[in-house]
């Protein structure tokens, strides 16, 4: 059952949506984060930049309330827009892109995931214990470590995405160390101790964030040499790697 309803809700998510990413708050510090690419907040202002933004400014543009370019960049125009947004539906009109605006544009995914954070407990996900959440992270930093948070947790999603489809062995250790599935573990860079980013980038996976949308694969188009993996349905592209169905 719950494979069955994860798959289902992925293929909503892909049918309704092209590219989206967001980036949440795990409740550390900004020191914390001082190495990392990204401001971690699924909260959306002006300057910030990305898949969420485009997917923002994609529905509004669609209701009429957007006439600028879908270009991810959360500029004056998009400000406008999302308050005329706010101002019709009866929402405080800051111009910022938060819960309840979410939940008005109809991005559940996104609005809950600002419900959950700071809560970076393991045990949020009862299904997984600390263990599955170290090895997702050492695979995360063993494949992923050059790309930004948002594509480091969008490889944590591949993984659990495999875990919950019954075409994958049903644990984050099995679908890992599956033959052939992870260049990672055939050239040894799985035994690499994960940092703190890929912890967290692990556990906003675990959390639910899935920035491709129920991807069960992904590559980077400059290196792969299977011709299988370009014929997969392409779903978005974040950094070097495109994720696929």
């Amino acid at each position: 059952m719950k494979k069955a309803l994860r798959i289902g809700m992925a293929a909503l998510a892909v049918a309704a949506v092209g590219s989206a990413v967001a980036v949440f708050n795990t409740g550390n510090t900004s020191e914390d984060y001082a190495s990392t690419p990204f401001v971690q907040t699924a909260v959306l202002r002006q300057g910030a930049s990305g898949g969420e933004v485009k997917e923002v400014q994609r529905r509004l543009k669609q209701w009429g309330y957007y006439n600028g370019s879908v270009d991810g960049i959360y500029g004056p125009a998009t400000v406008k827009a999302v308050k005329e947004f706010q101002r019709k539906n009866g929402l405080t009109a800051d111009g910022i892109a938060g819960k309840s605006t979410y939940e008005a544009l109809g991005m559940n995914e996104s609005a809950n995931a600002l419900k959950g954070n700071g809560n970076t407990s393991a045990s949020t996900n009862s299904n997984y214990t600390s263990s599955d959440l170290y090895m997702l992270a050492k695979c995360i930093y063993a494949e992923a470590r050059g790309e930004t948070y948002t594509g480091q947790v969008a490889v944590g999603a591949v993984i659990l995405n495999r875990v919950a489809s019954s075409s994958f062995p049903n644990t984050i250790s099995g679908v890992i160390y599956q033959k052939g599935a992870f260049t990672a573990v055939s050239d040894g860079q799985i035994k690499l101790e994960p940092d703190k980013t890929a912890m967290n980038a692990a556990q906003d996976a675990m959390n639910g964030w899935d920035p491709t949308y129920g991807c069960i694969y992904y590559y980077n188009p400059a290196v792969a040499t299977s011709s299988w993996i370009f014929g997969r349905q392409t779903v978005t592209t974040i950094g070097k790697h495109v994720f696929a169905i």
